[in-house]
């Protein structure tokens, strides 16, 4: 079929061009058609762009970007029966294997065989209308605009770091970062029952940003070091828990020395090299540490909180382009200003 779309032709190449794409516009049973509304330009959409690959995805043919979406239903499957024509949803974009043995264990996200929108040869949604799986197509809350519907998909990130952190009530946590996914983290622990997250980044328009959010300390590290805050914050005890969202080698230095005995770290950023790691430190505090990829069993959720209003994300959304300037709106994320941190372009 051929589609007009955003469509990345190589390193520092993208264009709105018509595109012939596999597959039907026509879903099958267990599918549905979105007319899409809303997308987010993602980092890894940047990244792609400036660099052509992330890690062994590697673009080497013409490809459609976009992973974060929103949209009405405009076509139903005959075996479809939890929505229909007109229902406002978004989409969570990884398509796995769904008689794997990881998705039959609940850990689709850890599918080898996982199809991912925009992620190379996988093309993305950034084009009028997409057919998706009907199971992982979510209907939005009423409250929930189309804008912030294309923002479920970096918000659940950080709600699967929140549970796999196992947060306790009245916990103190410290999110390294203060990107779309170290807020999206913070945002997720206060809802989760933190009383207080720490936040810390060398980017001050980013720490201003989440500084307004209620129960969050924002750390300037050009300024105070993460352990002299940590330590006036929890009457010396340390945090309970640790959630490293910038990728940088240095947050690695500073976790285990904020961290109390028997907390918890939680990897969410991804280096682009190998780091050390103290693992007597981690041993002798008897710290857990653990990681994710994605997310897995978490939309749901994530919309609920959308839906009660206890997590606003209106704030984020920098600029939003038209579809016809959707050129416009990947140099504006190219150029990666301080003081953005969500441009979506919109139907």
């Amino acid at each position: 079929m051929k589609v007009k779309a955003v469509v990345l032709e190589g390193i520092g190449d993208v264009r709105l061009r018509d595109i012939d794409l596999p597959g039907s516009l026509e879903p099958a049973a267990d599918e549905v058609r979105v007319a899409i509304k809303a997308v987010g330009i993602c980092g890894s959409d940047v990244h792609y762009l400036k660099h052509g690959r992330i890690g062994d995805f590697i673009v080497n043919e013409p490809m459609v970007l976009g992973h974060e979406a929103s949209g009405v239903v405009t076509a139903v499957g005959a075996k479809v029966s939890h929505l229909k024509v007109g229902d406002r949803v978004c989409m969570e974009p990884g398509i796995p294997d769904f008689g794997s043995r990881q998705t039959l264990e609940g850990h689709y996200n850890l599918d080898p065989a996982v199809r991912f929108w925009a992620t190379p040869p996988i093309h993305g949604c950034l084009t009028p209308e997409v057919v998706h799986p009907a199971a992982l197509t979510y209907k939005l809350p009423d409250s929930v605009s189309f804008a912030e519907g294309a923002m479920v998909e970096p918000l659940a990130i950080g709600v699967y770091a929140a549970a796999k952190g196992a947060i306790r009530p009245g916990d103190i946590a410290v999110v390294a970062g203060a990107g779309t996914i170290g807020m999206m983290v913070a945002f997720a622990a206060l809802a989760s029952g933190c009383s207080e997250v720490i936040v810390s980044d060398v980017a001050k328009a980013k720490l201003d940003i989440i500084a307004k959010v209620p129960g969050v300390v924002a750390v300037d590290l050009t300024k105070e070091k993460l352990a002299d805050v940590v330590a006036k914050r929890t009457a010396g005890k340390g945090a309970d828990l640790f959630f490293e969202a910038s990728g940088a080698p240095k947050a690695f230095d500073d976790m285990l020395d904020v961290v109390t005995q028997g907390g918890r770290v939680v990897l969410v950023g991804m280096p682009q090299d190998r780091v050390p790691l103290d693992v007597v430190a981690l041993e002798v505090k008897e710290i857990s540490l653990t990681g994710i990829f994605r997310y897995a069993n978490v939309w749901d959720r994530t919309l609920a909180l959308l839906g009660s209003g206890k997590i606003d994300l209106k704030p984020l959304i920098s600029a939003s382009y038209p579809f016809d300037k959707s050129i416009e709106a990947f140099e504006r994320a190219a150029q990666q200003n301080p003081s953005d941190v969500k441009v979506q372009i919109t139907f």
